[in-house]
């Protein structure tokens, strides 16, 4: 039978995103990064002057408009505007190079891209970017948008133009999927989808209007965009991360104070790896938010020394949010993803569409008001993704009887060795407990007697002996038995994905490359 999280109580008009923090206290802080704060007024009428040039340049009602912006204030206003004129915002993540733009422009239609300065060589490199009908919009850290407000001065104020009539069936944002199984697709949201996923995450993390967030993840993804924009709908001060490394994080925590952290894995064990810390550095959060492939245990054990409790573990995906999470006055379970959010029902099933039997691993199937309508332009990969109203995650799981859902690994990724279903997260989790062991990345090798092998790549933490293969394997069996890796690979970096996971494709791009290397 399926399963249901909470029901969701309101979904949230994200054309008045702003409105409680204006209602509260117009004059107090609403946004910040490093380097700058507007308040919920100031914040106001940037996005409406934003949105009103926007207009003036011609773009219209249903225009992708691309971004290819770093974490900044800047992001967040761009997108405020957007949503508030009816485009379609369509973030480039700020790692992309030319061809990886060029698809996600060519895909979406973009009418036009704003882009930040430091990218201007990468953006002329862009075949696509100089044919957009409607131009590039270029901004800096110094002047933002004020050029281009100056260049396209508002209306009246006290007569401005009326917005058109916005549907909640219009779309409003595509997000790229991270491209891990082949080209990136558009996962598009409508202003219903996204205004669900909005209020089911303001309802998941318990916002309180004036309590703060820290977005440490990057702004182009569903993740850290749909945080800061639950936490301003919700009242709340959004602070932003705008380089996402372990000094800015520290400096944001003392500033700041935050009730909620977002932050990937990677990032996380570098901060309580990072000699700078303090003790009273994580004292003001209570809920630290991870998730993307499964946590590590060795950064839920080393979080909780520094932090004094546990790393509260999410799953999700551009197509659906946050799906996932422990309440924030619930268990936290070690190596669950949590039960499900307001608004989510969930079906574990077979390879046949079977349901499986309590306590089983299956496929997870979403269905939630919250999920994508389509993929952009994309009707047979949309079709094969929702079917009847769920969305295929194509992960696997299993629930235990009080609603926890365990993470079992991507059908994809899954390795199968003498018929036996290896997850690569959990030789990965294994071999990140090692003492000499920074990240570690596990893919499967076709192998003509046992179907494929384990092998697995890692990088290792700087001044550490670097041990020998024969002692990372057997490290690793010690913990997970047969699916310890046959052999090892030694990386001076490892490979990331545009959302900073382990690039497992590239992994399995760099094996098949040595296979032609004499």
């Amino acid at each position: 039978m399926p399963f249901h999280g909470p029901a969701l109580l309101q979904p949230i008009a994200i054309d008045t995103l702003l409105a409680l923090g204006l209602e509260h206290n117009p004059e107090a802080p609403a946004l910040q990064d490093l380097e700058r704060s507007l308040s919920w007024a100031q914040l106001e009428r940037d996005c409406e002057a934003l949105a009103r040039a926007y207009r003036q340049l011609g773009l219209k009602r249903g225009d992708r408009l691309a971004s290819l912006i770093p974490n900044r204030v800047d992001l967040i206003v761009h997108y405020l505007a957007g949503l508030r004129s009816g485009l379609v915002l369509t973030p480039l993540n700020y790692r992309y190079m030319p061809p990886e733009m060029d698809h996600a422009l060519a895909v979406s239609g973009a009418a036009a891209l704003v882009y930040h300065d430091e990218r201007q060589a990468d953006v002329a490199a862009s075949r696509v970017a100089a044919q957009l009908p409607l131009g590039l919009i270029r901004i800096d850290d110094h002047t933002g948008f004020a050029d281009l407000l100056q260049a396209t001065p508002g209306t009246n104020p006290c007569t401005p133009e009326p917005w058109p009539a916005l549907e909640a069936t219009d779309p409003c944002v595509i997000y790229f999927t991270s491209g891990s199984t082949g080209k990136p697709k558009g996962v598009t949201h409508s202003r219903a989808s996204f205004g669900a996923l909005l209020a089911s995450l303001v309802q998941a993390l318990e916002l309180k209007a004036t309590e703060e967030v820290l977005a440490g993840s990057s702004l182009a993804h569903i993740a850290s965009s749909g945080l800061v924009l639950a936490a301003l709908s919700a009242g709340a001060l959004a602070v932003v991360a705008s380089t996402i490394d372990s000094p800015s994080l520290e400096l944001l925590l003392r500033r700041h104070r935050p009730a909620v952290l977002l932050i990937l894995p990677a990032v996380l064990f570098g901060l309580v790896r990072d000699e700078r810390l303090r003790s009273t550095d994580l004292q003001s959060i209570r809920l630290c938010i991870s998730g993307g492939d499964k946590v590590p245990h060795q950064l839920q054990q080393e979080f909780r020394a520094a932090a004094g409790f546990s790393i509260d573990e999410c799953y999700g995906m551009s197509e659906i949010g946050f799906a996932t999470l422990a309440p924030p006055n619930g268990e936290i379970r070690i190596g669950s993803v949590g039960s499900l959010c307001p608004g989510f029902s969930g079906s574990l099933r077979d390879e046949s569409g079977r349901e499986v039997a309590d306590g089983e691993e299956g496929r997870l199937w979403i269905q939630a008001p919250s999920i994508m309508v389509e993929y952009w332009e994309n009707p047979d990969a949309t079709a094969e993704t929702i079917q009847a109203g769920w969305v295929d995650t194509g992960d696997e799981m299993r629930l235990d009887g009080d609603g926890y859902l365990w993470f079992c690994g991507r059908r994809k990724q899954i390795i199968l060795h003498d018929s036996s279903n290896i997850c690569p997260q959990d030789v990965e989790e294994a071999l990140e407990e090692h003492p000499a062991v920074d990240l570690a990345g596990v893919i499967g090798i076709q192998d003509p007697v046992h179907g494929e092998n384990v092998r697995a790549y890692v990088t290792l933490r700087p001044g550490v002996a670097a041990p020998p293969d024969e002692e990372l394997i057997a490290f690793a069996r010690a913990r997970v038995g047969y699916k310890a890796p046959e052999e090892i690979r030694r990386l001076e970096a490892m490979p990331l994905n545009v959302v900073g996971k382990t690039d497992r494709l590239a992994l399995r791009q760099l094996a098949a490359a040595s296979l032609h290397t004499p």
